[in-house]
């Protein structure tokens, strides 16, 4: 059986769906995409088939039998054993308590926004606010949509964090347009590249002391 830590993002989802009830691949994906977890994991068809086959090379899944419908390609059903239950509870108990950096694009983006003229950081981050409040509003209806259809709420947790997270993020990202905005947050302008330099007249470069 691989580590707790190599079970993949798109495994774990595999083993859960599996832990709910025996499933073909192809009806993996189709629920998967159905509850937008495609949001949470990267899934494509064929990187799930690829999943389950490594799921079933370390025995925490097994097949259940094939079926064809039509002229379509047989489809194997498979089911969680005792292993991938065990498998999928310490992955989870891991992910949930335990801190872990995934080097997220964003924080570095904003380490490093000094480079840019203040001007051109304000612009990004206002498209940075619409997309989010795009994935916001997206987050509140699918919020709608599965509390009409009743579903357990325990299901879908992960929407309200997601809410939580985006909210916030906007939130700062406002605050610190606000701060570019009114010249709280000095904001020196960007080096000069080497060619810059180059081209300027002498005199503009100042004298040496």
């Amino acid at each position: 059986m691989p580590k707790v830590a190599d079970l993949t993002p798109l495994g774990v989802a595999s083993l859960a769906l599996l832990a709910e009830e025996p499933m073909h691949p192809y009806e993996m994906y189709q629920v998967l995409m159905a509850r937008h977890e495609d949001r949470l994991v990267k899934v494509r068809p064929g990187t799930l088939y690829h999943a389950v086959g490594r799921l079933e090379e370390h025995g925490l899944v097994q097949a259940t039998g094939t079926e064809r419908e039509g002229n379509r390609p047989e489809r194997t059903t498979y089911c969680i054993t005792d292993a991938g239950h065990q498998a999928l509870d310490a992955r989870l108990q891991a992910m949930l308590s335990t801190p872990v950096n995934e080097y997220p694009l964003f924080p570095h983006a904003i380490a490093e926004a000094h480079h840019l003229p203040a001007d051109v950081v304000m612009r990004l981050l206002e498209e940075r606010v619409v997309a989010l409040s795009a994935d916001l509003d997206f987050l509140v209806t699918a919020e709608a949509t599965v509390t009409a259809k009743g579903l357990d709420r325990k299901y879908w947790i992960d929407i309200t964090y997601q809410q939580a997270i985006t909210r916030t993020e906007i939130a700062w990202i406002r605050g610190l347009l606000e701060e570019l905005d009114s010249g709280k947050l000095p904001w020196d302008e960007p080096r000069p590249t080497p060619t810059e330099l180059s081209n300027k007249p002498k005199e503009s470069l100042g004298k040496r002391s």
